[in-house]
């Protein structure tokens, strides 16, 4: 079995370039703001860290290296706005982003997981600006480009389960004497928002929750002198993001994939969400703390941190759950709790 599809797209991200990630602000902030905790591995740290993941809120994080920052799954609304989830369902927000959308700092791609008021919500969606490089689902790339006509987002890029792509990195310090250059590779994970079986026909029909991916985002290095062909390509970090969704049969194919790889950091998606929502939880479509704990075990990362758990009323499955689950199976040592503001600090390898 091979361990990924043939790439399908191509792009090249140029640190030198500052361009605001919004429309309306064209001046963005030089940094990120200075991080209320930073946070390093359980295991400990050997001072060589040089790459942070920065926790905005909800799904909404920031992956910084390389001089290269990504945004995962933009939020930026505040306690008290409602995002649309389905027909008649809504939730709203419980918290506030630890950063404004207008306060981020250069923003050169996007990672959105799926196409949901949630995880980009409609003031990212009206004030990004259009050639902003986007990687999402199929399903994504229809509503940003197809649906949108002469106000369509330019550049983005849609990937299945399991298929992949490589962001080079332009900096200055790329050409240096041991040949090698930054890039980042990007795959689609599974995941399922809807479980199998009639509800999930049901959905398919009526397309209420949408499609999801996971991610896995590897950082590391490939020969200076090699083309678009991932063929040189050395991971020397990788990350896990479940995105979305359930703990599905389909996530079980990851580790086969990745068998003899080690995957260093899983960012899960928990909060138990429910539909239509808090007053009538019928249907959960993320994973709560026991299906975290599963997914685990399955995936079995070095470090693990909880991010999607408590901004909306619609998450019905607390934090704590989490920590008591994974302190039952004696496992605080291998998860990182971040709060809104929180930085993660890690090393990616040569």
């Amino acid at each position: 079995m091979s361990n990924d599809q043939a790439i399908k797209y191509h792009l090249t991200l140029d640190s030198s370039i500052t361009k605001s990630a919004t429309r309306d602000h064209p001046q963005p902030a030089a940094s990120l703001p200075e991080p209320k905790k930073t946070n390093i591995s359980p295991k400990g740290s050997a001072g060589n860290e040089n790459a942070s993941i920065y926790f905005i809120g909800t799904a909404t994080t920031i992956l910084e290296w390389e001089g290269i920052r990504i945004l995962t799954d933009p939020n930026f609304l505040h306690a008290g706005d409602h995002v649309h989830l389905g027909p008649g369902v809504t939730a709203t927000r419980q918290t506030n982003p630890a950063i404004d959308l207008h306060e981020l700092p250069r923003i050169d791609a996007v990672l959105l997981s799926h196409y949901h008021a949630d995880h980009f919500d409609q003031e990212v969606e009206a004030s990004l600006r259009r050639d902003l490089p986007i990687i999402s689902t199929p399903h994504a790339k229809e509503c940003l480009v197809v649906k949108k006509g002469d106000d369509r987002f330019t550049d983005v890029y849609d990937l299945d389960f399991f298929q992949n792509m490589m962001l080079d990195i332009k900096t200055l310090a790329a050409a240096s004497d041991s040949g090698k250059s930054p890039a980042i590779k990007v795959t689609g994970m599974p995941g399922k928002h809807v479980p199998d079986g009639l509800l999930s026909r049901a959905n398919e029909i009526l397309g209420a929750v949408p499609p999801t991916n996971g991610w896995m985002v590897e950082l590391g290095y490939k020969s200076s002198a090699s083309t678009s062909s991932d063929s040189s390509f050395k991971s020397g970090y990788r990350i896990y993001i479940s995105g979305d969704t359930l703990f599905v049969d389909e996530l079980k194919e990851i580790p086969e994939r990745y068998a003899g790889k080690n995957i260093d950091l899983m960012l899960v998606h928990l909060g138990g969400t429910t539909i239509p929502g808090p007053s009538m939880p019928l249907l959960m479509v993320t994973m709560d703390a026991e299906q975290g704990i599963k997914l685990m075990q399955l995936i079995n990362p070095d470090v693990t941190i909880p991010i999607h758990y408590d901004d909306y009323d619609a998450f019905l499955s607390p934090l704590e759950d989490f920590k008591k689950a994974v302190s039952s199976a004696g496992w605080d040592d291998r998860v990182v709790y971040l709060d809104r503001a929180d930085m993660y600090k890690f090393a990616v390898q040569g």
